[in-house]
């Protein structure tokens, strides 16, 4: 990686967070592990220290602080990970991304980050020591609900409700559609991450028929889409333990068709 602004920011922390006893190490997650990074990059960071900041939003601020100019900081919550601070800097305008973690909490880990700064090669230890494992979807949880998500979005379809069923769309899309074009394409199933650039040009191309106009006429064909695309991905992936709610999927289409006639 060239020297950045990422370089500079790091290159502080550690300078600020070193001295510090209670610290053990910092180290770089996301696209920085795999090289990927740009100028529209942000910055992730795995801070690990003895001392549990999780457990307070005002020390995980405190130490955001020291490390530059905080225009705003939040935890995490609505992507499942309180531990996280989501921290925008100035000077330059920069999203850093910090994870306040204790070695115990390090073992479990989704990806092996790139180590810049470590105590007594605690960190490093620790990842020659265990696995990181990235979380993969599961199959029977998908195809519990996703008939149900199906029924829901016809029904605001049929109410005249678009811009909601616009919006489900894009969640199917998300927590469905590119997490399995993903694993299919054979990556890490990171919802719709980069699927501009990471799946075939084929599954890109039917992936975009998802996105419907507003009308109930092209938000009808979109989630007809969605389920052609969600069948053709259990063909390829599902293994043969997954029970197929057929019932569900039966009446649902046919709910759908009656209200594609609207």
């Amino acid at each position: 990686m060239q020297h950045s602004i990422f370089d500079d920011f790091i290159a502080h922390a550690i300078e600020v967070l070193s001295p510090l006893p209670d610290m053990v190490g910092l180290a770089v997650a996301g696209s920085h592990i795999t090289k990927e990074t740009d100028s529209f990059s942000d910055l992730d960071l795995v801070l690990v220290s003895q001392h549990p900041y999780s457990s307070d939003v005002n020390q995980m601020k405190n130490i955001a602080h020291q490390l530059g100019t905080v225009l705003s900081a939040f935890t995490g919550e609505h992507v499942g990970e309180p531990r996280l601070l989501i921290c925008l800097y100035a000077n330059p305008l920069l999203h850093v991304d910090i994870k306040f973690l204790t070695p115990n909490e390090f073992y479990q880990r989704i990806e092996n980050p790139l180590i810049v700064w470590e105590r007594d090669h605690i960190l490093s230890q620790i990842i020659q020591t265990t696995q990181a494992t990235w979380p993969y979807p599961d199959y029977q949880w998908i195809e519990d609900r996703f008939w149900v998500w199906i029924h829901y979005a016809s029904l605001k379809i049929g109410r005249g409700e678009f811009f909601e069923a616009f919006d489900f769309l894009g969640f199917l899309r998300m927590v469905v559609l590119g997490p399995l074009l993903h694993i299919k394409n054979g990556n890490q199933p990171r919802g719709v991450r980069k699927v501009e650039t990471k799946l075939s040009a084929q599954d890109l191309t039917q992936l975009r028929k998802t996105i419907g106009g507003m009308t109930a006429q092209e938000l009808t064909q979109a989630l007809w889409q969605a389920i052609a695309m969600y069948q053709e991905l259990r063909l390829v992936l599902f293994e043969s333990n997954i029970d197929l709610k057929s019932e569900a999927e039966k009446s649902v289409k046919e709910f759908l068709t009656e209200i594609e006639k609207m």
